[in-house]
């Protein structure tokens, strides 16, 4: 139970890199991530695979209940 708790909280971390990132996009037509490592490199391209599974683990906290 505290393994799952503490991926939740990775992925909630890496859920609001990507918001900030596509907010800071959407606003300003700045990447950050990209600017930061390099547009389309390897380290760009896993950070954006890992926010996209975080966002898929982020459903089924949806379904949990936190008691």
């Amino acid at each position: 139970m505290i393994f799952m708790k503490i991926i939740d909280k990775i992925a909630l971390a890496l859920i609001i890199i990507g918001a900030i990132n596509l907010g800071l996009v959407g606003l300003f037509n700045f990447n950050l991530v990209d600017t930061i490592f390099g547009a389309m490199s390897i380290i760009s391209r896993i950070i954006y695979v890992l926010v996209g599974i975080s966002g898929l683990w982020a459903i089924r906290l949806l379904f949990v209940d936190n008691d």
